[in-house]
């Protein structure tokens, strides 16, 4: 049996792009720093969130039945930091925040913003990963924050010759309209 502290210690060594993870309904307004999103499939759009169900976040985030997955750009690190270690009720309080389509939080200036309906739940360990079909997206461009080794650092984009695509505002709308 591998010991919890010695995985914990090989996990740091990880690195992973930082998001938050917000919600809002019934349950109330919540959100948590994370680093274990991830895609599942792209048909229909899928996204895998991983949540301990000891933390603060969890009853809002078990009776939404929705959220939204903010990935977070280099210079937000200060938020990531205060959604990750601060109380509930001062997170809200840092960043420009716009209502998604669902109603839930949305960072301004994040690289994408996936909004998204819970549509099943797998209790695993401590935590329950959360497997949440993707409705709409938002977002911009520029450098992305990971965390790896313990800390946080800036992954920059590729210097592209033209503009790079851009998930705008005005186009966000159910994923399927964005094909």
């Amino acid at each position: 049996m591998i010991d919890g502290a010695a995985y914990r210690e090989a996990m740091a060594r990880l690195a992973g792009a930082v998001h938050l993870v917000t919600t809002d309904g019934p349950g109330g307004r919540a959100g948590f720093t994370a680093t274990a999103v991830c895609s599942v499939s792209d048909a229909p759009p899928t996204l895998l969130v991983c949540i301990n169900r000891g933390a603060s976040a969890f009853p809002a985030f078990d009776r939404n039945g929705r959220l939204c997955v903010n990935l977070l750009a280099a210079d937000q690190r200060a938020i990531a930091d205060v959604f990750g270690r601060r109380p509930m009720d001062e997170r809200f309080r840092v960043g420009a925040w716009d209502e998604g389509l669902g109603g839930g939080p949305l960072l301004a200036g994040a690289l994408a913003a996936f909004e998204c309906r819970i549509v099943r739940r797998v209790p695993a360990g401590t935590h329950d990963v959360l497997f949440c079909e993707v409705d709409a997206l938002a977002g911009g461009g520029g450098d992305a924050l990971v965390y790896g080794f313990r800390r946080y650092h800036a992954l920059a984009a590729e210097a592209a010759p033209a503009e790079p695509p851009r998930l705008d505002r005005a186009l966000r709308a159910p994923s399927h309209a964005l094909l």
